[in-house]
């Protein structure tokens, strides 16, 4: 009842479990990566190894995830996360401008960042970012990709616990990332991440008024969650967004991991992130 009294109306912010941050005296850069839906901050540690050392990076669980807190009344969508994670920026006295690099629904969140403090925000990487657009139309003979998907995260949603045990199954024979964990504990915080900040979202159409802002969009060939035409679709509507793909699914692992590394190399090497000429 405290946590509710203190967090829900009194809006008093969460602080958000840091699992690494690598300080650097004078840092070329911060980056601060933020996971996706049922992932753990490790998702990055490969990322995060192949990284020169003079880079700040900063790795947290999203609100609900991981050592995080998972307060069940929460409504889990883009602008709760974003408000978590500058509060517990700021508690680290980072001031920016940070780059986020946001896998899946941290891609998202990441948007959401940028959209709420700009000044904060050096440039963005977003990976296998699941951008939907509202105005799908349903009047057609053959239904929108998006709309597909979303009937699936709605059936998702209606079934937690079978969700969780094909889950588990995934995780045993590797097909998803292995950092990946979905239980009883966190099934409530993820089903609500995936109806209020995924199947309900306005990400797309917020990215393509960033315009100040640069964008690194990362698509793996093999995703079956993302649409790609939307991607392309920002690319084409902000100038300041470049998209690359790469041989890969929707997780960061394998051919992925140097595509990602790359991205922050070309981020870190120009001021504020911006492409060379």
């Amino acid at each position: 009842m405290l946590d509710k009294i203190l967090h829900k109306w009194l809006r008093l912010p969460y602080r958000l479990h840091v699992t690494i941050d690598r300080k650097v005296k004078r840092p070329r850069a911060t980056l601060l990566f933020i996971h996706g839906i049922g992932l753990s901050s490790e998702a990055w540690n490969e990322v995060v190894d192949k990284l020169p050392r003079d880079i700040r990076v900063i790795t947290i669980y999203l609100l609900g995830f991981g050592q995080s807190p998972k307060p069940k009344w929460a409504i889990y969508d883009v602008r709760l996360q974003a408000r978590m994670i500058m509060a517990t920026l700021l508690r680290l006295r980072i001031a920016g401008p940070v780059i986020l690099v946001g896998h899946s629904l941290g891609a998202l969140v990441s948007v959401e960042i940028a959209k709420k403090y700009p000044l904060f925000v050096r440039s963005l990487i977003l990976c296998s970012p699941p951008f939907y657009r509202q105005d799908a139309s349903t009047k057609r003979l053959l239904p929108h990709a998006e709309n597909i998907l979303k009937d699936i995260y709605r059936a998702i949603h209606k079934n937690p616990e079978q969700f969780i045990k094909i889950s588990a199954l995934d995780a045993k024979y590797g097909l998803v990332n292995k950092s990946f964990s979905l239980s009883n504990d966190d099934v409530h915080s993820y089903m609500g991440a995936l109806e209020a900040s995924i199947i309900n979202q306005t990400s797309l159409r917020d990215a393509i008024n960033l315009k100040r802002i640069p964008i690194q969009l990362i698509h793996g060939r093999l995703d079956a969650v993302v649409i790609a035409k939307n991607l392309k679709y920002l690319a084409h509507h902000n100038p300041n967004v470049t998209f690359s793909t790469v041989l890969a699914g929707h997780d960061v692992r394998g051919l992925y991991i140097p595509a990602v590394v790359k991205a922050i190399e070309a981020a870190t090497a120009t001021k504020r992130g911006l492409k060379k000429r």
